[in-house]
């Protein structure tokens, strides 16, 4: 547990705050500074930049998450109710980036890569709705990790 709580700490943090700049800081000045034929290249950059930490955080995550789980707790029945909570909405999470990453994303690079803005506008759009759904999971999953033992 000395590693792999830190671990497993860091690793939500890198991609829920991710998340977060993305969604609250990074998305409305973009949209409100750039014209769709630089902020589409702009977000497919940045997701290019910010996907590969979330595929090292959800690594990270299940295989600490696994571990404290069956090492420390001998599996799901020794754990409280919060932990199954954090870990199915945690699977949801992943589940959904997943989509993301193998379908929209990959649809809005192709869309760019053929200059075809309209379409890889209409992909981003989606991206944006499925993280602002994963921002909401990964906070309710931080609040149920810090105060969930004390409900």
């Amino acid at each position: 547990m000395f590693i792999a709580i830190p671990l497993h700490l860091l690793a939500s943090v890198v991609w829920v705050g991710g998340m977060f700049f993305a969604y609250m800081a990074l998305r409305p000045v973009a949209a409100s500074l750039l014209e769709p034929p630089q902020r589409l290249p702009l977000w497919s950059q940045t997701f290019a930049r910010f996907f590969p930490w979330v595929w090292v955080s959800v690594i990270t995550l299940t295989a600490t998450g696994f571990w404290m789980v069956f090492s420390v707790f001998d599996g799901f029945a020794s754990v409280g109710s919060y932990v199954h909570l954090m870990a199915g909405l945690g699977i949801l999470m992943m589940l959904l980036f997943f989509h993301v990453f193998f379908a929209p994303y990959r649809r809005m690079k192709q869309a760019l890569a053929n200059n075809d803005l309209p379409e890889a506008g209409r992909r981003l759009a989606q991206i944006r709705v499925i993280i602002g759904v994963n921002l909401l999971l990964g906070l309710v999953v931080v609040v149920i990790a810090g105060a969930g033992r004390y409900v």
